[in-house]
């Protein structure tokens, strides 16, 4: 961090200290009367003035140094304005962004909500003094103009925001013995989903997409990161018929065009989600141990990628089982490959079959698959996919 001209302690990214004065017109923060290297530059600085805008430091700002504060994120709105129309330029800005910090969190798009990202950092901070904190509020409330358009739209989104981040931040109580996931889950599903359409919308590339998803959800905790995942595929499903029954009765007509869009929209979004849990063995599984059977089932049935990768996961553990004549059951072989006992695999399996007709089918057809190629034993004992299918 810098310190002020008059040696306070006023921190703000050092970059920025050779910028405009936050009383230059908007003619002077143009992006085109800077050299596009100082421009990256300056980009490259924005997380270390989020990280600044959450840290202590704060405590130090008076009203010049928020003021500044904003108006730095009101220039880099401005940039996002300015270049989103224009592929390259657009990607520069969001590879020299992504580079300058551990995880690519924040990509171009991010420009565009850098007044929103600012003030709930400053918000959500109790080191800002009064004075700065009454004139955050007059600058959010009291905007240039009339109070509609991106600035309202925007403040209007601060305010959800940070009521969820309250809402979410209460004492966890004991999930109800509802079907589907928790409401917190739900909501943290809904915020991925809304995210991932919205870098959707701004970039069309799956790749830097995937890159934005993958470094989400490798900072939550891996059971969380697997329930949210989980919600989010099952409300893709679930909230289709209900999304699209809300358009007919907004526009009158219901749009073929539009619903096939959508469906085509929610459909990239869920090959995302899918690609990061299929596209590590050791992440699966540990996924499918971490849910329960019903979930999985309800997922199988909806996505055929999931339903062929988890019938064969089973597959792996069930072959791992040997029949015990002294107990007259099924145990493990091994205790580090085996991860189900018979009594787990079983109600998978019976899960996997109480679904819809098509997963039935489909998991009954691979028992009897397995039967076969098991000799085809008819007797209890023998096969344990022979005995899975007496069961069932």
């Amino acid at each position: 961090t810098s310190r002020s001209a008059n040696g306070g302690r006023n921190a703000i990214p050092p970059p920025l200290g050779s910028a405009p004065a936050p009383s230059a017109t908007r003619s002077s923060l143009q992006p085109q009367a800077w050299p596009m290297e100082v421009v990256l530059g300056q980009v490259e600085q924005l997380p270390a003035l989020l990280a600044v805008s959450r840290s202590a430091l704060v405590r130090d700002w008076d009203s010049l140094t928020l003021d500044r504060a904003l108006e730095w994120a009101r220039y880099f709105q401005h940039l996002y304005d300015r270049f989103r129309a224009h592929p390259q330029l657009r990607e520069a800005l969001g590879r020299r962004l992504r580079r300058s910090q551990p995880y690519p969190l924040l990509g171009f798009p991010a420009l565009g909500r850098c007044p929103q990202l600012l003030g709930l950092a400053l918000l959500e901070n109790r080191a800002l003094p009064p004075a700065a904190c009454r004139r955050l509020l007059r600058s959010l409330l009291q905007s240039p103009g009339a109070g509609t358009g991106s600035h309202a739209r925007g403040l209007e989104l601060l305010a959800r925001r940070k009521a969820a981040a309250c809402l979410l931040a209460l004492p966890h109580r004991p999930p109800r013995r509802v079907p589907g996931p928790e409401p917190q889950l739900r909501a943290e599903a809904q915020l991925l989903l809304s995210r991932l359409r919205e870098e959707g919308q701004e970039s069309g590339e799956a790749a830097g997409r995937l890159r934005w998803l993958c470094g989400v959800l490798e900072q939550l905790p891996q059971p969380r990161a697997f329930g949210v995942v989980a919600a989010a595929l099952a409300l893709l499903k679930q909230g289709r018929g209900t999304k699209q029954a809300a358009d007919r009765d907004r526009d009158g007509s219901g749009s073929q065009d539009g619903h096939q869009a959508s469906a085509a929209g929610d459909g990239c979004t869920a090959e995302l989600l899918l690609s990061w849990l299929l596209g590590n063995q050791e992440r699966f599984s540990a996924f499918c141990l971490c849910l329960p059977c019903s979930h999985l089932a309800f997922l199988a049935g909806h996505y055929s990628q999931l339903s062929r990768s988890y019938l064969d996961l089973l597959t792996g553990w069930g072959s791992h089982l040997v029949y015990d004549p002294s107990k007259g059951r099924w145990v493990k072989s091994c205790l580090v490959k085996a991860e189900l006992s018979w009594e787990e695999l079983r109600e998978r399996f019976r899960s996997l079959c109480q679904g819809s007709t098509l997963l039935k089918e489909q998991t009954q057809a691979a028992l009897e698959l397995l039967r076969t190629q098991d000799e085809d034993f008819k007797v209890c004992g023998l096969s344990v996919w022979t005995d899975l299918l007496m069961e069932l």
